[in-house]
Formats: structure tokens, sequence, C-alpha cells
């Protein structure tokens, strides 16, 4: 699947820069996920996000929370201890509540596959740093207190997911290799990968979430740099257009290495062009 970020219109000014949407990496024990977030319609909710990323907030954080057929539950605690599954686990630092922003710009139902803001139960403006991702349709959650706010969607990673939802239970226990580990609340549906009494730090789901921010600036002498956080391991291409409807041409591809990585247009023969990174998934 090729997964691409657009960059809006870039014109000859000096110093000028300008900012694609955003995409978000999850990498967990299962595999990764990639997550579009919704920053035109929802800029209060992907904001919030973004800084907690940018912050490393959403470093080695749980998933402390699985309601199979329901959602998967994060960003709220992080696994500082990694030796005792048991310890307690810090909350993450938070930067206040935001409002919700559920019926501001385009509407997003609660869908399979979208990313939402958890909240206090009857709070509506309670959101902070944590979210869920929808495991099934659960649109009765639009209803909910003014509606909890989709920001995004999965858009690579549906099998991760799936493995959530593949559930078989024999003799009381699912058998697709996700357990309960059942704790004090919250972590009374703390997902863990081996069925024990006494599992290890290494059972948990330890989330690390980082951005891929894409940046297009203009020099003085007219060429253009173009800017990304990298997709590791895989190849990714860096096109323009001059055109819309577009007729995309390679400028150039690279190997991603999970860090920043950077493109040097030098042609300036356009006094306009659009930009957009793709992926090869």
């Amino acid at each position: 699947m090729n997964l691409f970020r657009f960059l809006p219109p870039l014109f000859l000014i000096a110093a000028s820069v300008a900012s694609a949407g955003t995409l978000a990496h999850f990498r967990t024990i299962l595999g990764d996920l990639e997550v579009e977030l919704y920053d035109q319609d929802k800029p209060v909710t992907v904001q919030n996000f973004i800084r907690y990323t940018q912050s490393g907030l959403y470093q080695a954080t749980l998933i402390h929370r699985w309601a199979p057929g329901f959602v998967i539950q994060g960003g709220g605690f992080a696994a500082a201890d990694l030796t005792n599954i048991n310890a307690v686990f810090p909350l993450v630092t938070g930067f206040g509540t935001i409002t919700n922003e559920f019926s501001v710009g385009r509407r997003y139902s609660n869908a399979y596959g979208t990313i939402a803001m958890a909240r206090e139960g009857g709070k509506t403006n309670s959101a902070t740093s944590q979210w869920f991702i929808n495991l099934t349709n659960n649109a009765f959650l639009d209803d909910v207190d003014g509606g909890f706010t989709v920001f995004g969607r999965v858009v690579r990673g549906t099998n991760v997911l799936d493995r959530f939802n593949d559930l078989k239970v024999v003799n009381g226990v699912y058998t697709n290799g996700i357990y309960q580990y059942q704790r004090e609340p919250p972590f009374s549906e703390l997902p863990i990968l081996q069925v024990s009494t006494n599992p290890s730090v290494f059972h948990l789901f330890i989330t690390d979430i980082t951005l891929l921010n894409a940046q297009v600036r203009s020099d003085r002498d007219g060429s253009r740099e173009i800017s990304w956080n990298s997709v590791s391991n895989l190849v990714q291409h860096v096109e323009f257009t001059t055109n819309l409807p577009p007729t995309w041409q390679t400028l150039a591809s690279t190997n991603g290495t999970g860090g920043a990585l950077k493109v040097v247009d030098a042609d300036t023969a356009d006094a306009q062009r659009f930009y957009r990174v793709r992926v090869d998934y």
C-alpha cells in the first residue's frame, strides 16, 4: 500500500515554511500502526496530541485497557519500571484539559480503526493525554455527552487491530495470544501476551509514538528543502507536481532510517510546486 502526505502549495518566498498533514507512527509489541491525523478538522485535539508526542511523553507508555470488540486505550500511564509488572505505573504528565471538538469541522463517527480522545465520565471537556482506538463500529459514542472526538484513523496496521478482535475462548481464556491481566482499576483490563499468574513486563503492550512531520522551506536562491521524519526500513519517495490535477514526478527516493531526512529541490524554473512524501508499505 502506498501512503503519502500532501504538502500545500509553496510560493517562492525566502525563508517560507509550508507544513503538511501529520502521520503518527505507533510502535507496539504486535507490530506498527500508522495513524493519519485530522489536522484541519480537529486542530485543538491534533495539536494536543502532537504536543504530547513531541515532548516525548508518549514514549514507553502502556496500552492499559483492552475491551475486546470495543477499544484499546493508552496514553495515560508510563512504563517507568520495567522490572516488575505489578509496579506502580505513573500517570503521563498532563498539559491540562482541552475543548471537545466532536462537532467542530467535519464530523467523524467512532468507526472501526478511528482514534479518539478518552475523557472522564460525564465531563465533555475533560480530555488530556489518553486516547483510544475503536475495534469496531462504536457509533453510539457519537451521542455520549457531546460525542467523543475522533481525530484520526489507522491507515496501516489494521492487521494489528484485527489481532485484538480475533477472539476465541478456550477454557475461559482468549486464544489469540492476548490475555487480560486483572489488577486494580484502571488496570482491570490490562492486555498482556502471556497467560500466567506472574507474567513479566516484556509481555506488556508498551507503545512508542512518533510523528512524520513534512515541511517545505524555500531558500533565497529559489531552491526548496523538503524535510520529514522518516519511517524506518521502508522506501520513501519525494514527489512533486506543477499542476492540478497532479501528475506526480519523482524528485528522490531513499530508505527510511526512523530519523529526520531531507531532500533539496534545486530546480528554480517553476514558481509554484506541490510536494508529497510517499511511503511504500
